[in-house]
């Protein structure tokens, strides 16, 4: 199975506009190495550690999640669950029991 992380890194990253540079800097690293390290990333030479990882989601706007889920459908689904506030995330996951206990 391949690693998911690297594929919805780049897209993800692409998405808000961001170079590898300016993303690595925005996470903190030196300017001089933040775009090979992202490079690195999404080329899938390296894996970033959980908590990079939840710093990379919460700077491109994504639940970290996304980045794991090899499901594509899965992962879209939980980007736009992401979105909704809270209580909408709520009603949906009780429709969705009650839907479930029909079946």
């Amino acid at each position: 199975m391949t690693n998911p992380i690297p594929i919805r890194l780049k897209a993800a990253r692409k998405s808000v506009g961001l170079t590898q540079q300016q993303l690595g800097m925005q996470l903190g690293m030196e300017q001089s190495t933040a775009s090979a390290r992202m490079n690195q990333y999404e080329k899938g030479k390296h894996a970033p550690d959980y908590q990079t990882m939840q710093r990379i989601a919460q700077e491109l706007g994504f639940p970290v999640a996304y980045f794991y889920c090899d499901d594509d459908l899965l992962a879209e689904l939980l980007c736009l669950l992401a979105k909704l506030p809270k209580d909408k995330q709520q009603a949906l996951l009780q429709q969705l029991a009650q839907d479930e206990e029909k079946n």
